[in-house]
């Protein structure tokens, strides 16, 4: 008989080190035009548009700030960016409006905005072109800051590109000299990437100055803005604003990785400037870009950046002092799996010694509750939980937190899944109850207890399960939610919550079908239907990372290999998913006769081929390393070999088909490998994502 054992233990949890205190820091010097004394809001063309920009979007886009209710919830400014203009200045030196996308001005477009009770910005460049080629304003700070007052304009985004190398205090200080001189209260945004160290003279220039380079709609990008961003706190404050780069919330992360970015824009009091096409933003992006609690703490009146107080294997902790007496706390899980992430109210600045303990208040889901002291949660992979914390002036329900950990398991096989438990309120809860929500065809049997008859403050309940997996799957690749869940009594009530969790199951590739990794990957397939859910940091020159499931020996002279691209993360603008045609395909970095077609979120349709017959891709079919058209699921490519030479398609509705391009290609063996293939492009950021193929068939 086995013996049922009760697991209730003193909890354990991990107190980060202090990194930083939270102290009353000076103010950081500011520009003393008496603007952006909070963060700007709004919303920027460039991250969903580039230069696709004109009039009616613009004039749309405020009319849906003010229908959506973001225009109440604070976001004011609507701004144009660069590929606005006409490609040479007027015999008179002025910058002129693209007659075709701004057919009545600058100035009429200002004026729909501003009877929207809306603000207007525009772009421009510290140097002698802007970063598309149309002309600068090195040399014309005097003549285009009249010429943009004149206009209407609110905000200037100031770039930084073609700046002939003169020094950015100088160029900078011109411009807002300039703007200063017109008597029209113009927001200046110094767009110089960070250079320079501009952080530490910006504030003296301009509202606001960007920190880093451009930011890409991917977890990896959005992870290295902050680390640069959070660093950089000392040197904010109202009027002066440490700047990111523009929200890429709606533009292709995850839901998850959406929110997280929004609450790390706001705790470190950054511009929230929206970048997505707000004329079709889902539900859910204007849910993240509209909560109104997470907004406050960003345009809070006293003006400082949340600092990271600790920071220690991707698990960071930050809190922002509130003019209220409060402190925002966030909790950030920059990893892919879930984690416990703690720290105390005494770090994070609040007194000590409330003796009814302290009030966190979930920002995002709204629920409040008690804590005698630890501030904690159970944080899924790229999220952020977010506290605004505060002396407890009544009684409320206690702050537990709930955290499942699932075991790797393939189809048939069982493993052990553990729930814990914590109460960090100031009293006992009762009847505590964990168990598991399965999907259908998944068993799960206890180990251990499953009920406590109580948990005290700062103690622990486990329980363990043997979770069994269905035999059989219907996909290559199944994805199972698989919940923790929990109830408890306080002393004034019930309560309960669930820890999502995730597990993936896969068919393994059967005869002929092969599966190679030189990263990491997950592989499945069945049937014509093959799914791989990979990482790698690029496929192209001396980097080689990619996924494939393959037939060995399959690609020869009149070969034609074609597939279905029926999804693919976006993991980022250049991840790489589609056919695959090398001597030996488990050979990365190495094997020649090497050539790929495929579909990348940002690039559309490319091919690429190692000219050289050194096993390294090296040449592109589009000019400046681009791709061709925009990427559509599904997608069908097709690559045909004539001898050593191929050449690709795609076609987005399998009938009519498009070429890509063409290429000889050295060193190709009379019979190749081929299979699909997949590349996260993930750039050291070390997230997978999957891609589903359909159709794989070679002739």
């Amino acid at each position: 008989m086995t013996k049922i054992r009760t697991i209730l233990l003193a909890a354990t949890l991990v107190i980060a080190p202090t990194a930083g205190a939270v102290g009353a820091a000076p103010p950081a010097s500011a520009l003393a035009n008496g603007l952006a004394l909070t963060p700007p809001m709004g919303w920027n063309d460039w991250n969903a548009f580039g230069c696709a920009v004109s009039a009616q979007l613009v004039e749309q886009t405020a009319d849906k700030l003010v229908a959506s209710g973001l225009a109440a919830d604070g976001y004011g400014y609507v701004n144009i960016d660069d590929c606005w203009m006409a490609p040479n200045r007027d015999s008179a030196g002025n910058l002129v409006p693209d007659p075709a996308k701004f057919p009545d001005g600058i100035k009429a477009v200002a004026d729909y905005v501003h009877a929207k009770g809306l603000k207007l910005g525009i772009y421009e460049t510290a140097g002698t072109n802007t970063c598309a080629g149309f002309p600068g304003s090195l040399g014309h700070e005097t003549q285009d800051a009249n010429t943009f007052a004149a206009w209407g304009v609110d905000y200037l985004k100031y770039d930084n590109c073609n700046n002939q190398g003169v020094p950015s205090q100088q160029r900078y200080n011109a411009m807002g000299k300039a703007l200063a001189a017109t008597g029209r209260p113009i927001v200046y945004s110094l767009c110089s990437w960070g250079t320079e160290d501009v952080a530490s003279w910006g504030g003296s220039v301009g509202n606001l100055w960007r920190t880093t380079g451009d930011i890409s709609a991917d977890f990896g990008s959005m992870l290295s803005n902050f680390h640069t961003n959070v660093a950089l706190a000392a040197d904010a404050g109202p009027g002066a604003w440490n700047d990111p780069d523009m929200l890429e919330v709606g533009n292709g992360m995850s839901a998850v990785e959406d929110q997280t970015e929004f609450t790390l824009w706001a705790e470190m009091a950054a511009p929230l400037i929206s970048g997505t096409d707000l004329r079709t933003a889902s539900a859910n992006t204007l849910r993240i870009l509209g909560n109104r609690q997470v907004i406050a703490v960003d345009q809070d009146a006293l003006g400082r950046q949340g600092t990271e107080i600790s920071s220690s294997g991707g698990l960071d902790v930050l809190a922002k002092p509130l003019s209220d007496g409060s402190v925002s706390v966030v909790l950030f899980n920059e990893n892919a799996t879930a984690a416990t992430i703690s720290t105390t109210a005494a770090a994070a600045g609040l007194p000590t010694g409330s003796k009814g303990g302290y009030a966190l208040q979930d920002l995002w889901t709204g629920r409040t509750t008690v804590s005698g002291g630890t501030i904690s949660a159970a944080v899924p992979g790229h999220a952020a939980v977010m506290y605004k914390v505060t002396p407890a002036k009544r009684t409320l329900p206690p702050s537990t937190s709930l955290l499942t950990t699932l075991p790797s398991l393939g189809a048939g096989q069982s493993g052990t899944v553990y729930s814990y438990f914590t109460d960090n309120g100031v009293a006992a809860v009762t009847d505590v109850r964990l168990g598991l929500d399965l999907p259908a065809g998944w068993t799960a049997k206890p180990l251990t207890a499953t009920r406590f008859s109580k948990v005290a403050p700062g103690h622990m309940a486990i329980s363990a399960f043997r979770l069994t997996a269905p035999a059989t799957l219907t996909k290559p690749i199944e994805t199972a939610q698989i919940n923790g869940t929990e109830t408890d009594r306080w002393s004034g009530g019930s309560e309960s919550s669930a820890f999502a969790g995730s597990l993936q199951l896969a068919n393994p590739p059967q005869a002929p079908y092969k599966a190679f990794t030189s990263t990491t990957a997950m592989m499945g397939q069945l049937g014509n239907s093959v799914s791989i859910d990979g990482a790698g940091a690029d496929a192209w020159g001396s980097t080689d990372q990619y996924s494939s499931v393959y037939q060995q020996g399959a690609e020869h002279d009149g070969s034609t290999t074609v597939v279905e691209v029926t999804a693919q993360a976006s993991t980022s603008d250049w991840a790489k998913a589609g056919i695959m045609a090398r001597d030996d395909i488990t050979g990365a970095g190495s094997s020649p006769g090497y050539v790929i077609l495929a579909v990348t979120p940002g690039h559309g349709y490319v091919m690429q081929w190692d000219s050289t017959g050194s096993g390294q891709l090296d040449s592109n079919s589009a000019p400046s390393n681009s791709g061709l058209g925009a990427a559509a699921y599904p997608s069908w490519l097709k690559l045909v070999r004539s001898g050593s030479t191929f050449t690709g398609y795609y076609s987005t509705d399998d009938v009519t088909w498009t070429q890509v391009g063409t290429a000889t290609v050295p060193g190709v063996n009379a019979t190749q490998d081929v299979g699909t293939f997949m590349t996260a492009h993930n750039e050291g950021s070390g997230d997978s994502g999957e891609v589903d193929f359909t159709g794989f068939a070679t002739s």
